[in-house]
C-alpha cells in the first residue's frame, strides 16, 4: 500500500481565519505568520527528541518484532477463541475500544456472518453489576473465552481486582492448566508485579513498550492484540502510521498536519477558547473521540511548566457525535459562551450505501428525502452544523478521510499523538507525565487497606464520613 496512491486523510483550517468568522475570533495572516514563526523551530526539536529515543511512542509503526509476536499469537488462539476479553483501563483499554468500533462492523459482536474473527468485551471500570452480567453470561463459555490482562505494573487496582475475579474463576473451573492456557499478560518487559505472576504462572505474554505512557500506546501490543484476533489489519494500520509519520516530520509548517493543528489549538487556548470539542460524522470514529480525551487531557493538564513556574496549563477536551448531539449540545455551543474550538472528523465514502426510501402519498413533504442516500444526508447534516456554528464566530477545524480502513485509522491516530507532543512544546509542559493520577491511586490503596498506606487513611477519614448536617 506505501508504495500506491494510499488514502490519505487531511486536516482541512479554513473555518477558523478571520476570512470567515471574522479578525476577533478568526486567526488572520499575520496570526498566521507568528504561530509558525513560534513552531517552526519546535519540529527540529521534536524530531531531535525522537532521534535520542526520548519519544519512543514515534518507533512504535517501524517495530517489525512486535507485529510478528502479535500476528503468531493471534494464529494461535484462532480456532479456540470466540471471545476475546481485555481487562484494562485509560490507555489499556480505550485504543482498544476504538479499533473495534472503527474497523469492525457495528454487528461484530452479535451477528456471525459479520463476525472476521473473536468478539470483543472490553472492561475498563469496575462496576460490580456490569462485570457480574458478563460473567453470568461467560461461565460456561470459559474454553472459548481468552483474557487479556493489560497493566504495564500489575499494580493498578481496577484492573488487578478484574485479574483477581478471573483467575479465581478460571482456577475454580478449568484449574490450573485453564488459567494458563486462556489467559495472556500484556505488561512490563521485565518487572512489576504481573510480571512477577507471569514467571511464576508460564502465561503466556507481551510487552508494554518501555517508555511508552498508556494512551500513547495504541500501536503496541497494548490496542494490536485485540485488532488481530477480531480480524483487523494491524499491518495497514501501522503502514498508515508510517505514512502521517513522514508527513508530521516535515520542517515546512504549511505541510505539517500535526504542527498546524497543534498551533491553532495553541493560538485559541491563548484566547480564551479554553474547550476542545472533536465531534465525528461517523460512528465508526465516536469512540475515536474518546480516545482522544485522555490524550489531551492528561498531556497538556499539567500544573507546572518545564521551568518550574505555576501555569495551570489544560484545555478541556469534549466528546460529542453528529448528528446525534445536535439535538443535545449545539444550543450550547451557539448561543454559550464563545470558549470553543470544534474539530469535526467527515468521512467521504461510506462503507455502506443506504438509499431513503420513498414518502407516503400522505406526507409528501417527506419527498425531499426520498432517493437520497443516507450518507449524503450525514455529511449535509455535518456541513448543515458547521455553517450554524460559523454563523456565530465559533472556530472549526475538519479531519477529512477519504474512507474508514485500516490504514487511515492508523494516520489518524499517529495525528493526534503527534499533535499532542506539538502542543505541549508550545505549552513549554512535560506532555508525557501525568504526576496527578498517583493521587487518587495512592488514596484508594489506602480506603482498601494496602500494608504501607495507614497514614493516608487517617487523613482520608474527615473525608470520607458523611456528615449529615450536609444532606438535603
Amino acid at each position: 500500500m506505501e508504495g500506491t496512491m494510499p488514502e490519505r486523510i487531511k486536516l482541512y483550517y479554513k473555518n477558523v481565519t478571520s476570512d470567515i468568522i471574522g479578525p476577533e475570533h478568526g486567526i488572520t495572516t499575520r496570526q498566521l505568520n507568528q504561530l509558525a514563526e513560534k513552531t517552526i523551530p519546535l519540529i527540529g526539536q521534536l524530531n531531535e527528541q525522537r532521534k535520542q529515543g526520548k519519544t519512543p511512542y514515534r518507533d512504535l509503526p517501524y517495530d517489525e518484532q512486535a507485529p510478528v509476536k502479535i500476528r503468531k499469537l493471534a494464529a494461535e488462539l484462532k480456532d479456540r477463541c470466540d471471545n476475546f476479553v481485555v481487562l484494562g483501563i485509560g490507555g489499556s483499554a480505550l485504543g482498544n475500544i476504538a479499533l473495534q468500533t472503527a474497523l469492525n462492523p457495528y454487528m461484530h459482536n452479535l451477528d456471525d456472518k459479520q463476525r472476521k474473527g473473536a468478539r470483543l468485551f472490553v472492561f475498563d471500570n469496575v462496576d460490580p453489576a456490569q462485570f457480574g452480567s458478563f460473567l453470568e453470561w461467560v461461565s460456561d463459555k470459559l474454553d472459548k473465552t481468552i483474557f487479556n490482562v493489560i497493566s504495564k505494573s500489575g499494580e493498578t487496582a481496577e484492573t488487578a481486582s478484574q485479574f483477581l475475579i478471573i483467575r479465581n474463576m478460571l482456577l475454580e473451573k478449568l484449574g490450573p492448566d485453564g488459567f494458563r492456557n486462556q489467559t495472556i499478560a500484556t505488561t512490563d518487559a521485565t518487572g512489576g508485579t504481573l510480571r512477577k505472576i507471569v514467571n511464576d504462572t508460564g502465561l503466556a505474554s507481551l510487552e508494554v513498550p518501555q517508555g511508552v505512557g498508556g494512551r500513547f500506546s495504541v500501536l503496541s501490543a497494548v490496542g494490536l492484540l485485540s485488532a488481530a484476533i477480531c480480524g483487523i489489519d494491524i499491518d495497514a494500520i501501522l503502514a498508515g502510521a508510517r505514512d502521517m509519520d513522514k508527513r508530521v516530520s516535515n520542517t515546512d509548517f504549511y505541510k505539517n498536519p500535526a504542527a498546524f493543528n497543534a498551533a491553532i489549538n495553541y493560538h485559541y487556548y491563548n484566547c480564551g477558547k479554553r474547550n476542545s470539542v472533536m465531534m465525528p460524522y461517523c460512528y465508526a470514529l465516536k469512540d475515536f473521540a474518546d480516545w482522544y480525551r485522555q490524550l489531551w487531557a492528561e498531556s497538556l493538564g499539567k500544573a507546572e511548566d518545564l521551568a518550574g513556574n505555576v501555569v495551570h496549563i489544560g484545555p478541556t477536551p469534549i466528546k460529542a457525535l453528529g448528528t446525534t448531539d445536535q439535538h443535545s449540545q449545539v444550543q450550547l455551543y451557539r448561543q454559550g459562551p464563545n470558549d470553543k474550538i470544534f474539530t469535526f472528523l467527515e468521512v467521504e465514502n461510506f462503507s455502506t450505501g443506504l438509499k431513503i426510501g420513498p414518502s407516503p402519498d400522505s406526507a409528501p413533504e417527506l419527498g425531499y428525502l426520498a432517493g437520497a442516500d443516507l450518507g449524503k444526508l450525514l455529511n449535509s447534516e455535518k456541513i448543515a452544523t458547521e455553517y450554524a456554528l460559523l454563523q456565530d464566530k465559533r472556530p472549526c477545524l475538519t479531519v477529512l478521510f477519504d474512507r474508514i480502513s485500516p490504514y487511515t485509522i492508523g494516520q489518524f491516530i499517529y495525528l493526534f499523538e503527534v499533535t499532542t507532543s506539538f502542543a505541549g512544546a508550545l505549552f513549554n509542559i512535560n506532555t508525557y507525565d501525568q504526576p496527578a493520577v498517583e493521587l487518587g491511586k495512592q488514596a484508594t490503596f489506602a480506603l482498601m487497606g494496602r500494608k504501607g498506606f495507614e497514614e493516608m487513611a487517617g487523613k482520608i477519614q474527615p473525608y470520607k464520613k458523611i456528615d449529615e448536617n450536609y444532606i438535603v
